[in-house]
């Protein structure tokens, strides 16, 4: 029996109709992706399962007993107070009664636990990332049986979002999230529903599998309209020749066409694409920006320590770091916005940037999109030719009459492309984006990252986004424990990287303690006033365990690689918690094992070579 049913739903909000008479069962313990276009439906869809919202036809039908909870897209302003009284206003009314006081504060407080949070931090002062958290915990608190997530990953860090995926794997409820986030998408879920022209698609697979059928589907389309489209048009001539067509003994062809012309304009067509242009306008000089030992901070505090970075023109650089760790502030330096504390900052000539900014301050809310872009115009310049500002915003999808309406109204994902249409308004030789992606559709995102590959200009990228680093950036710098780093290629390449040091460093280790370990070995024979060091020799056991232990590397760094493999599977994460905790556990005892390992090995062989 399905845990959720949803029968004939329509909605149209008097307009075109976003969903219309759509179709779809749920069942208990899924994790489903929902994708569509921005503006297509999706949290309209989420809020009406919620109840936030009722259907102008169809029905919603829920499992009696059915708890759900929903995250928002968006984090509301009014909310105040200390993070454990928000969380509390998740659980059950029945809760609030007095005798269920301690069972109230106990649900709470494993909830603070578990989503690694301070009860008694104001929400008002925690960063967007942490607020949204909370959130996330007010939602989970009276354990829902189904869970409504819209964009869960907006405004967190990388290591927020893998330790988001961990969670969200390890709940038993039922998941239906919207995210743009395709990493986050492979990996959580196992079903994938897709609205589109207003209806509802099962796809019935997870996010890798979709994009192979949807690509295979929208072929099979495609043909399918040109046969169509043939057939009418040979009709059409056939109903033009004459008297012929009118005779008693074709009237059920006529009737045919009729029915031809009614399919042909009841048709749901694909919406187009947005045509995203970027003009780099005049180039800049070689040299973007240079820091030499530069440091930057506030009030004698210093954020960034002294780092030493060469930007290019035509390089592609990402930054990557967690909240709060000075990502804007590095932009500000690199931009020369901000004195340097030590060092020097030495910035190109002929620089023309263009700014994105994620908390999107330069839309001005009580205008519309047109007055937003055009500001104060009705013609602009893209690539030396002008164009109606109208015309232009169709280029983004919007239609004329979106165009004339004020912005406040519209979806995150909307303001996210009006955004876009106001950076690319103007020519710019130097792009800085920070978070781009979020709300952006998977459509739009891919050809955002399409466009910047090809863009002849130098971007700076501030983004959480796995997959649009590994696909758009040619370095990143990464905010580690140890310091700022700059590594070759993106989000993985940097993983790989930093494994390989991390192997480096190990090794070294290894390498300082068997040398130590050799000196206390050594026996010190005196001979003509000198002191001769004398290695020991190694015995048959060690000798039997210099030859076994290249063979035992070998095994567990195999082992390793099989572990690694299976988690980058699709369906790894439908896996039990307890498999999961085992997993990782194992990963860390076989690095253990593997720097143990090295340190006998050289130990062994240096002692051998000594000997030979």
């Amino acid at each position: 029996m399905p845990q959720i049913t949803i029968q004939d739903l329509t909605i149209s909000y008097r307009g075109p109709r976003l969903l219309s008479e759509v179709s779809c069962r749920i069942d208990m313990g899924e994790r489903i992706g929902l994708l569509g276009r921005n503006g297509c439906g999706k949290t309209t869809l989420m809020r009406l399962i919620s109840g936030q919202e009722q259907p102008e036809g169809g029905k919603i039908e829920l499992n009696d007993g059915t708890r759900v909870a929903i995250l928002p897209q968006d984090v509301p302003l009014e909310i105040t107070g200390k993070v454990s009284e928000i969380i509390a206003r998740g659980l059950p009314a029945e809760l609030s009664e007095l005798e269920n006081h301690w069972q109230r504060d106990q649900m709470v407080e494993r909830t603070l636990e578990q989503m690694e949070l301070d009860g008694e931090a104001h929400f008002e002062r925690l960063s967007t990332g942490m607020k949204r958290r909370v959130l996330l915990a007010q939602a989970i608190v009276s354990k829902p049986d189904v869970l409504l997530l819209d964009e869960p990953t907006n405004h967190l860090d990388i290591d927020a979002i893998t330790w988001l995926e961990g969670f969200l794997a390890s709940l038993p409820s039922t998941l239906l999230f919207v995210t743009h986030d395709r990493a986050f998408l492979t990996k959580l879920a196992n079903r994938i529903l897709e609205i589109d022209r207003g209806k509802l698609f099962d796809w019935s697979c997870d996010y890798p599998t979709f994009l192979k059928r949807k690509e295979q589907a929208l072929l099979a389309e495609e043909k399918q309209q040109a046969l169509f489209d043939k057939k009418l048009a040979e009709e059409e001539v056939w109903i033009r020749t004459g008297v012929k067509a009118r005779r008693t003994r074709n009237e059920g062809r006529v009737r045919a066409l009729e029915a031809l012309r009614e399919k042909h304009a009841q048709r749901y067509r694909k919406e187009g694409s947005v045509s995203l242009q970027i003009d780099a306008g005049e180039r800049s000089g070689m040299l973007v920006c240079d820091l030499k030992q530069a440091s930057f901070g506030y009030g004698g505090k210093t954020i960034i320590p002294p780092l030493d970075l060469t930007i290019m023109r035509g390089d592609k650089l990402g930054i990557i770091g967690r909240n709060g760790a000075g990502k804007s502030t590095l932009l500000k330096g690199l931009l020369g916005r901000l004195e340097p504390m030590a060092g020097t900052v030495k910035l190109g000539t002929k620089l023309e940037i263009a700014y994105f900014d994620q908390t999107r301050e330069v839309l001005d809310m009580d205008k519309t999109a047109e007055e937003n872009v055009g500001q104060g115009k009705t013609m602009i310049t893209v690539n030396g030719k002008s164009k109606h500002v109208i015309g232009y915003l169709q280029d983004f999808l919007f239609t004329p009459e979106q165009a004339r309406s004020s912005i406040r109204f519209f979806s995150g994902g909307q303001r996210n492309r009006l955004l876009l249409a106001k950076l690319f308004a103007r020519p710019a030789n130097m792009l800085v984006m920070d978070e781009p992606t979020n709300d952006l559709d998977t459509e739009s995102l891919e050809l955002l990252e399409d466009r910047l590959v090809d863009y002849e200009g130098t971007v700076l990228i501030v983004s959480h986004d796995r997959s649009f680093l590994n696909n758009v950036v040619t370095s990143t710098v990464v905010f580690e424990k140890t310091g700022i780093k700059e590594y070759v290629g993106g989000y993985d390449d940097w993983l790989r990287q930093r494994k390989a040091d991390l192997n480096k460093a190990n090794k070294e280790n290894a390498s300082k303690q068997a040398s130590t370990s050799n000196s206390k070995t050594e026996k010190s024979v005196s001979g003509g006033g000198q002191s001769v060091a004398v290695a020991k020799k190694l015995s048959f056991k060690e000798r039997q365990d210099l030859e076994k232990l290249p063979s035992q590397i070998e095994t567990y760094e195999a082992e390793q690689r099989n572990i690694h493999a299976e988690m980058q599977k699709p369906e790894y994460f439908k896996s039990s918690q307890n498999k999961l905790a085992k997993d990782q556990s194992r990963l860390s005892q076989l690095d253990e094992l593997l720097v143990a390992a090295y340190a006998r090995w050289e130990d062994l062989l240096a002692r051998d070579q000594q000997n030979s």
